[in-house]
């Protein structure tokens, strides 16, 4: 480990700090292309976390005296850090040797959380920079995090954090603001646009070139892509293509970072600008047509186009309405050409509303070559500032994507949504009568370790953590000072120190970084979601399908003697994992961790224990029918920031003798005088309820519907719903509005939770 002396390291930039920002992931490595001039800080977000600077030349560099020569050369960790070999072909190609490259150590493995250090760059040069770490195992806690850094430009323009290609491009055009450019696409081939400042939105055309060179002008038509996708736009995943008026497919959305755009109206045209008072503005339409005339398009007053980062909505009564796009600098659309193209693409002219944020910047054009692999995905953002992070695949993808093509994104993760010649009517009864397999990878996890962890949760959460024993698992939520959910989640003590939380959402490791920090506790909070991923193997059958495939140590509960809200440790086959008796089925049922790399021979044992059984997998459409019968509370839907624990419905979770936790002066009061209860509705209607829906007494709204489902096992339609506690008494009759909520109403009947097994037997056994 290497020692820094305190005055190596620097305070914390400012999270509005102006330059490029990026993030280099734990156990990764990030390409950097710096200039003359600018000042680079690295920051370790999450403490405990090695940072290694390889550049050249290296004397382009003013690096701290302090920092230590790496002991390996570059070349030595690609085998180990992902990503590093392809960047490595990168900088081969602009003439950089990887021998060329020189070494250094910024930050050593056993800093706080929040260290930075600096340097800067005395001419041109090429970065790599490297989180590096090992592989960790299920009850390892020593995860690698990520860095943050900040490229501070002062003689630039604030940058993206998209400047390096995704790879090595065919082509590369900017696109000045106010103008527009026309180029061909061949089949296969990929394009990217992208906002190189923010807050700009980008036209954009595609003809079939076939037809074209035909005479014959086959255009994206967004109408037809509206109706046949189903969307308002086309995104990555299932519903990614935009059609011609002839319904054939020109194009697929592969990336996208944004996913706001539109494709309702016109590209700005020279009658709008008139229309304001501006007569002679400049606009996309006639930019478009000029560019277009060589091609022999036909000139129009007005182009239907896709306009990327244009952020525009229906409202609720009918007006479309547009404000500043949702793009960040260095936000991007990645296309893939499914047919010859000739594509236009414009920086919109329009300065005198929002729709650029009232300064039309540049975009970027580049074009990269069907043999390239890019995976799809959408962009998620923990916090506004935040880099953003593509959808990524857990370590099932490979075993589940070959089941079905109905693939949603899921906080981050392409999820099973069904499967392929079943359907989740199907796996609902699997799971009810026999046994299932889910992957719940995409569950955020947190390791909280130190001689603080303690002291850190008992603040943090509601559940009174010093009675929480090793080797056991408690459910809680963790609120605001006003007594608002953050989340839900269950947290695991792996010893006296060592907790794991497992939660949905990834602000909860933010939250409690803040609150370690305001305490000055010696705890570190590490990020573990992507060294642990996991199945979760449900059902009536699930202990007999795992009792003979997880060995466990003499001093672990073996899985038959597991008890509810306990975990084991041991293998499954050479496969070290955890192993906890938890769920979110309402069923008898395990969940098994263990990391990425092994999730495919854990799959596989999984799948030939279980399929003499009849062990089938289950997508989120059955797993959402299953928890919504046992009353099992979902983010967003039972509890936002505006609902407590209480009115969510898990009042049991919030220790009644403990105090001096975040929100507990609120909830000892809200406790008291509750305003709403968490209810079952039971309906024999026939009709779809949803998520939303509004529920009355009479002409009044008294509450809302959180969540419904048609009950397979019930012969009802049942919801969750919470309501005004004058009117949640048990076996009284609501209506649930649709429509108008007046027109057309819906007879319920109040009824305790959970739907399902009420004395939870099941789940017990």
């Amino acid at each position: 480990m290497l020692a820094l002396a305190t005055s190596d390291l620097e305070p914390s930039f400012e999270p509005n700090s102006a330059g490029t920002r990026l993030i280099v992931r734990g156990g990764a490595s990030r390409l950097v292309s710096l200039k003359a001039g600018d000042t680079v800080f690295v920051c370790d977000l999450e403490g405990m976390q090695a940072a290694l600077l390889f550049a050249h030349p290296a004397a382009a560099l003013k690096v701290p005296s302090a920092r230590a020569a790496v002991e390996r050369a570059l070349i030595d960790y690609t085998d180990t850090v992902p990503g590093l070999a392809e960047q490595l072909r990168t900088t081969a190609a602009r003439g950089i040797e990887t021998t060329d490259f020189v070494g250094f150590r910024l930050l050593g493995d056993g800093g706080p959380a929040g260290a930075v250090v600096q340097f800067s760059a005395v001419a041109d040069v090429t970065c790599l920079l490297l989180a590096p770490g090992q592989a960790t195992t299920p009850v390892g806690q020593s995860t690698p995090t990520d860095l943050e850094v900040l490229i501070s430009a002062p003689d630039r323009r604030t940058a993206g954090w998209g400047d390096e290609p995704l790879a090595h491009p065919k082509a590369e055009m900017l696109i000045k603001a106010a103008t527009a450019e026309a180029y061909h696409v061949a089949a296969g081939d990929y394009i990217q646009i992208l906002d190189v400042e923010g807050r700009q939105c980008s036209d954009f055309l595609a003809f079939d070139a076939h037809a074209l060179a035909q005479g014959r002008e086959l255009g994206l038509d967004t109408t037809a892509t509206r109706t046949l996708m189903g969307r308002s736009s086309s995104t990555p995943g299932l519903h990614a293509k935009y059609f011609d008026a002839a319904f054939r497919p020109l194009l697929e959305v592969v990336q996208d970072t944004v996913g706001r755009h539109d494709t309702f109206l016109l590209a700005c045209t020279a009658k709008y600008y008139e229309d304001a008072g501006y007569p002679g503005h400049a606009n996309c339409s006639d930019n478009f047509n000029a560019v277009l005339e060589p091609h022999g398009v036909e000139p129009r007053r007005g182009w239907p186009a896709i306009n990327f980062f244009y952020n525009t909505s229906a409202t609720e009564n009918g007006p479309i309405i547009s404000d500043e796009p949702w793009s960040r600098p260095g936000d991007y659309v990645l296309l893939r050409a499914m047919t010859d193209l000739l594509c236009a693409s414009s920086s919109c002219a329009d300065d005198i509303d929002p729709a650029n944020g009232w300064h039309p910047t540049d975009i970027k054009v580049r074009i990269y070559d069907q043999s390239c692999r890019f995976s799809p995905g959408l962009a998620t953002r923990m916090t506004p500032d935040a880099e953003p992070r593509l959808t990524r695949r857990s370590a099932f993808h490979e075993r589940t994507s070959a089941l079905t093509r109905h693939l949603v994104e899921y906080k981050g993760f392409w999820a099973p949504n069904c499967f392929s010649n079943a359907g989740p009517i199907e796996e609902y009864w699997a799971c009810r009568e026999r046994a299932v397999v889910i992957d719940l990878s995409a569950l955020r996890k947190f390791e909280v370790i130190g001689p603080d962890s303690e002291r850190l949760l008992q603040l943090a959460l509601t559940r009174d953590v010093r009675k929480l024993s090793v080797g056991q698992v408690v459910y809680s939520a963790m609120c605001y000072d006003h007594g608002g959910m953050i989340d839900d989640g269950t947290l695991f003590r792996l010893g006296q120190d060592n907790f794991r939380w497992v939660c949905g959402d990834e602000y909860c490791g933010v939250w409690l970084r803040s609150l370690a920090e305001r305490h000055a506790l010696k705890v570190w909070v590490k990020s573990s979601t992507d060294q642990l991923h996991n199945l979760a193997v449900q059902g009536p059958l699930s202990r007999g399908i795992l009792k003979d495939l997880v060995a466990t140590p003499p001093s672990q509960p073996s899985l038959e003697e597991l008890k509810w809200f306990r975990f084991t440790i041991g293998r499954v086959g050479t496969v070290p994992v955890v192993v906890s008796r938890t769920g979110y089925t309402g069923e008898l049922g395990y969940e098994i961790w263990c990391h990425p790399n092994d999730g495919p021979a854990l799959w596989d044992a999984v799948w030939a224990a279980g399929a003499p059984q009849g062990l089938i997998p289950m997508g989120f459409q059955g797993l959402d029918m299953v928890r919504i019968e046992a009353g099992l509370v979902f983010s967003g839907y039972e509890f936002s920031d505006q609902t407590d624990p209480f009115e969510a419905g898990i009042g049991f979770a919030v220790a009644a003798d403990k105090g001096g936790y975040v929100g507990a002066e609120a909830l000892a009061r809200r406790r008291h005088a509750p305003q709403h209860k968490l209810v079952g509705l039971q309906s024999d209607t026939t009709e779809t309820l949803a998520h939303g829906d509004k529920v009355y007494a009479g002409r009044a709204q008294i509450g809302v519907v959180t969540s419904a489902v048609r009950s397979p096992i019930l012969g009802r339609t049942i919801a969750l719903a919470r309501l005004d506690v004058a009117h949640a008494e048990l076996g009284s009759y609501v209506e649930i509005g649709k429509l108008d909520g007046q027109q057309k109403r819906i007879a319920a009947k109040v009824a305790s939770l959970p739907h399902y097994d009420p004395d939870r037997i099941k789940v017990r056994s």
